[in-house]
């Protein structure tokens, strides 16, 4: 169990989960730059985020950008929207005279991707949110703007497991401070802060001095 001033952002654990040296860049060097699949993303998470907005239907509760925490993974956040379904096994609200089970519904730029980055930043905001209402939550889904459908995400233990790794080393990293070094690959072409990173340097293992001298010496030519 960590303490509460050494939760770190559960959003990262997608970023970390790509790509490591990203993840460490964004929250150890404090780098962001803004690119068309960031800005999408921002949009879309615009047209859901209401802390202020819950409504009833059916007798399903909705609310939306509800904050989430868990000290044993160290993380803090913030689900996009969580269904509450009126459930004999469900776990009772502040308020409420029938009991609930919870699902988190996650916003997403795109379509599903190739990897378990996405599934496991939703299977952390479950986490977190079972351990605040002590309660097991089984599934949940992941909303996709291009395809405009949930897909259903099954939260097996492998996934449990991946996101209990990965948020222990990213807590290892941030307290050494370490920046990972990176070799390329196909997802580096559209990652928002890879002028910064320059992942062609470090897969090469060039120094950046040789690199500015010979950026430098282009110019002469």
């Amino acid at each position: 169990m960590l303490e509460t001033d050494n939760l770190l952002p559960l959003s990262g654990i997608q970023h970390f989960l790509f790509c490591r040296r990203q993840w460490a860049l964004i929250e150890i060097e404090r780098v962001w730059q803004d690119n068309f699949l960031t800005i999408e993303g921002t949009q879309l998470h615009q047209k859901v985020d209401d802390p202020f907005f819950t409504e009833v239907r059916s007798g399903v509760i909705t609310a939306r950008s509800v904050p989430i925490r868990s000290s044993a993974l160290g993380l803090i956040g913030v689900c996009d929207l969580v269904e509450f379904t009126p459930s004999p096994n469900g776990i009772y609200l502040p308020g409420r005279s029938v009991a609930y089970t919870p699902m988190i519904v996650e916003y997403k730029r795109g379509q599903p991707k190739k990897g378990a980055f996405d599934e496991a930043q939703l299977c952390a905001q479950a986490m977190c949110l079972e351990e605040m209402l002590s309660t097991t939550i089984v599934s949940s889904c992941l909303y996709y703007g291009e395809i405009r459908r949930r897909e259903s995400i099954s939260f097996t233990q492998e996934l449990r497991s991946l996101v209990q790794q990965a948020s222990l080393e990213m807590h290892q990293y941030f307290k050494r401070q370490y920046i990972p070094k990176v070799k390329p690959h196909q997802g580096c072409s559209a990652c928002s802060i890879n002028s910064v990173c320059l992942p062609k340097i470090q897969g090469n293992n060039r120094k950046v001095s040789d690199f500015i001298t010979s950026c430098l010496s282009m110019g002469d030519e």
